[in-house]
């Protein structure tokens, strides 16, 4: 059985196959620890990570990856580890969550105007090349 295949069935991994299991670097995973984020219990000098330490690991990882801060991923996972009926903390969620999506497509638009002034500069700058040419 792999080290992954090992967390999965309750036993704990060790740094390096979380890491490889996660697509990440045994340093990002001791980030996240100092953080406290994770908590992997020790065993000797090693870390070792349970299930639940690989599942909060890939929220932590989906939050950094949809543009959240340390600080927000952290309500997440207290959210995520606390009572998911409770609608209070849901509606926090879901604000966040708007939030967010507000802001991406702010983006979203300032880059698709960036895009149709670069549009627009190369065509000039292109005419004027086949005027001089001439």
């Amino acid at each position: 059985m792999a080290d992954g295949d090992a967390a999965m069935d309750g036993e704990l991994s060790g740094i390096h196959a979380v890491a490889d299991t996660l697509g990440i670097t045994p340093r990002t995973l001791r980030l996240y620890e100092d953080k406290g984020l994770i908590h992997p219990v020790r065993v000797g000098n090693n870390r070792a990570y349970s299930h639940r330490d690989i599942v909060r690991m890939r929220l932590i990882l989906r939050g950094k990856r949809l543009g959240f801060t340390l600080r927000e991923i952290q309500e997440f996972l207290d959210l995520y580890s606390s009572d998911a009926g409770n609608d209070e903390q849901m509606h926090a969620l879901a604000d966040r969550c708007r939030t967010r999506i507000d802001a991406l497509n702010l983006q979203r638009q300032a880059l698709e105007q960036t895009v149709a002034e670069l549009e627009e500069l190369e065509q000039t700058a292109r005419a004027n090349l086949c005027r001089s040419a001439r």
